[in-house]
């Protein structure tokens, strides 16, 4: 148990030297991560659910060759297709949001170096490292909830336009 103590000391230790900024980032990564949960969730249950529905009640159509089939078959794919894709520009916006935030940290933790050299000159170099420091851990922080992000959202783009292919072809439009 004092492993867990440990680590949530660490955990608040880092996130006061990375001044008030790292706690915007720090939001803005666990809300894309829920968010990229939420697809693999939707990707491994609901959507295969929705697709064999998709396709059954296709398969006992009657008739699938008029106009008016087409039509109903493109509303059906662009409905899915909707649904697939739900939720992944919020994702793509905080993989966006995540950098800029850390250069937002850079800003000011920069500030807070001038500060202390405006007011104590070079001499006081705990004040200016303190200032580094928030102008540091930010950047780095936003970089990898950046990259993090980014590898899972290019996977899950690839995943629904592979899922929404697949319904297409699936959808025959013989009879």
């Amino acid at each position: 148990m004092f492993w867990l103590t440990d680590a949530i000391e660490a955990i608040r230790d880092f996130m006061s030297l990375g001044g008030p900024v790292l706690k915007a980032i720090a939001v803005a990564i666990f809300l894309m991560w829920v968010l990229i949960v939420e697809r693999m969730l939707f990707f491994r249950s609901t959507m295969r659910d929705l697709s064999r529905q998709i396709h059954d009640e296709w398969e006992t159509r009657p008739e699938r060759r008029s106009w008016n089939a087409h039509q109903i078959r493109e509303l059906v794919i662009s409905r899915f297709s909707m649904t697939v894709h739900r939720g992944i520009a919020m994702i793509q916006t905080f993989v966006a949001l995540c950098p800029l935030l850390g250069l937002l940290g850079t800003v000011t933790g920069m500030i807070t170096v001038f500060q202390a050299l405006a007011t104590s000159g070079s001499g006081n170099v705990r004040a200016m490292a303190a200032g580094v420091s928030q102008a540091t851990i930010p950047t780095m922080a936003g970089m990898v909830g950046a990259l993090s992000g980014v590898l899972f959202v290019t996977l899950l783009q690839r995943r629904a336009a592979r899922e929404v292919e697949f319904l297409e072809d699936s959808l025959t439009m013989d009879h």
